[in-house]
């Protein structure tokens, strides 16, 4: 009868575990230590215990009679080969139970690591986490500091602003104090003039007392005003000084200069004050013409007169507007009959009804900050090949060359025409104040009924060309103007440091000085002549009446045919 085998042990690898969010455990290190204890051996039925025993307690006998089988050697092939077999089994079944064991310990290896790897890592977190607290404890605590450190700053800051401001209004009392003191002197003074005065009547005072009575002499004491010297100003004062270097000085004589000083005294006149003198008026006039004439700037005017730079800017602007005021409208009005202007000018031409020469020059200014291509001047020369910038200045002259119409202010980029169109002289043509009569104009502006110019085509005749001369002698008066308006006063022939909505003003006040130096025949040096060469442009004139044009050339032939025109051309 076969022996029965006992049934192999059970495979720990084979053991199943419930998911391990249904263990029972609290943690997971406690699912990992059960499972590295030994796991218990499966249970055995009641059946198979008998059979186990009996078959431990059988193997010795039976082993011995295998052995006796083998070495007997006639024991029957069949029942050898079962033991065979049976022996071979034994072997399967013990390798198979050592290999269970192997697995088993490397599976305890595997997971001592991975144990080992999760607390390495809940290691390195924590370190992290404390790391980052640490790191977070001290930026606030550099924050706090910081704010700490500000806040202080900032009342340190302000405390002395505090400071610095009671110290202000400590000096704001002082000088009213030291106001209140000036003035109590002043009035002491004064009060020991009374006195002197009075002593003086009675025959009791001595001669200097008056003198010595608080700085109440010839020479008062002027307080909050910087000491300049104003030696030059003083000696071009005095009486005594060549009528030839005050003329050269001011672009004019003594008697005119003082004749412009009597006329805009009650404009420019100031009082004294508690704390100065004022300045007088003949050197509030004295620093503009003086300005205007050598068009030196401010500083060296503040050095000559012994005045402060801003005193010297406000000085001339108000002048200016009082030459404006008072002046203009005495020396630079259009005549209200040019039949006197017209028989003179047809004396010098033979041209009949001309009222006025007419021209316009460009002063250079300083590139605006708005509308700079407005101001940009496109007249270039071989003197004048830079970029500038300027404004216009159109004006009517008598046979004099003296003003008498001026339109100033408009931007340089604007030609000569469309000045003439924005111009109060366009205004009184189209209101008709200028019918019957003629102003004679160069190339650049249109034929008119009102306006005659100089034909500009190729292959002109000679009645034209001997027009055309006699239209150039008209237009060299009020060439010649401007050629001395601009060097009499140089400050037209540079830029100036006045600001644009304040040079009009400025080149107004020139151009009725200029009149009242032409009326009253004051000497022009010849060499402050100017050349006006800048001011020449490509002729580009327009007919815009066909009557008009008929009419040039009637006095064109007429020049010609009466003998008015010369012999350049015969």
């Amino acid at each position: 009868m076969k022996s029965q085998t006992p049934p192999p042990p059970p495979n720990p690898s084979s053991v199943t575990t419930a998911p391990l969010h249904q263990l029972p455990f609290e943690d997971d290190f406690a699912y990992y230590y059960s499972i590295l204890q030994d796991p218990p051996p499966p249970p055995l039925s009641s059946a198979a215990s008998p059979l186990f025993a009996s078959a431990d307690t059988a193997m010795p006998k039976r082993r011995k009679r295998i052995g006796d089988e083998n070495s007997g050697g006639g024991g029957g092939g069949e029942g050898g080969a079962a033991d065979d077999g049976n022996k071979v089994d034994s072997k399967k079944r013990k390798n198979s139970s050592g290999g269970g064991g192997s697995n088993h310990s490397n599976k305890k290896r595997s997971i001592a690591k991975l144990l080992t790897s999760i607390a390495a890592l809940d290691a390195q977190d924590e370190s992290d986490r404390r790391e980052s607290d640490e790191s977070a404890r001290r930026d606030l605590s550099l924050l706090e500091s910081n704010h700490h450190q500000k806040t202080a700053a900032m009342l340190d800051y302000y405390s002395r602003l505090r400071d610095h401001f009671d110290e202000l209004d400590d000096s704001d009392s002082l000088r009213s104090q030291r106001a209140r003191l000036a003035a109590a002197s002043s009035a002491a003074a004064a009060a020991g003039a009374a006195e002197a005065e009075a002593g003086a009547e009675a025959g009791e005072s001595s001669p200097g007392r008056s003198s010595q009575a608080g700085g109440a002499g010839p020479h008062p004491r002027r307080l909050w005003v910087k000491d300049r010297s104003r030696a030059w100003w003083d000696q071009c004062n005095h009486p005594d000084f060549p009528e030839a270097e005050f003329r050269r000085a001011f672009r004019m004589g003594r008697a005119t200069f003082d004749m412009i000083c009597e006329e805009l005294g009650s404009a420019v006149a100031k009082e004294d004050t508690m704390l100065r003198a004022a300045i007088p008026v003949r050197q509030r006039v004295a620093v503009c013409v003086w300005r205007l004439a050598t068009g030196e700037p401010l500083r060296l005017v503040s050095k000559r007169f012994g005045l402060g730079i801003s005193t010297c800017h406000k000085l001339v602007l108000e002048v200016c507007s009082a030459i404006k005021t008072v002046l203009m409208p005495r020396f630079l009005q259009w005549p209200p009959d040019p039949s006197a202007i017209k028989s003179r000018f047809e004396s010098l031409s033979g041209i009949p009804g001309v009222a006025g020469s007419m021209y316009t020059t460009h002063i250079p200014i300083i590139a605006p900050k708005i509308s700079v291509a407005a101001y940009f001047n496109r007249r270039h020369t071989e003197r004048n090949q830079k970029t500038s910038y300027s404004i216009t200045v159109q004006g009517v002259v008598d046979p004099d060359g003296a003003f008498t119409d001026v339109c100033i202010g408009w931007p340089g980029s604007m030609p000569d025409e469309q000045v003439l169109e924005r111009s109060a002289l366009f205004q009184r043509a189209a209101a008709g104040m200028l019918k019957g009569s003629w102003i004679v104009g160069g190339p650049s502006y249109p034929l008119m009924d009102w306006v005659l110019v100089p034909y500009t085509h190729q292959n002109l005749t000679w009645t034209q060309h001997a027009f055309n001369e006699k239209v150039g002698e008209v237009r060299r008066v009020a060439t010649d103007a401007f050629a001395r308006l601009k060097g009499r006063w140089s400050c037209l022939q540079k830029r100036t440091e006045v600001k644009l909505q304040d040079l009009p003003v400025v080149l107004g006040a020139c151009c009725v000085l200029h009149n009242v130096c032409e009326i009253r025949r004051e000497q022009f040096d010849p060499d402050l002549r100017y050349d006006l060469v800048d001011d020449e442009v490509v002729p580009d004139n327009t007919i815009r009446s066909p009557a008009a044009k008929q009419a040039r050339d009637n006095i064109a032939h007429n020049l010609l045919h009466h003998g008015l025109a010369g012999t350049a051309f015969f």
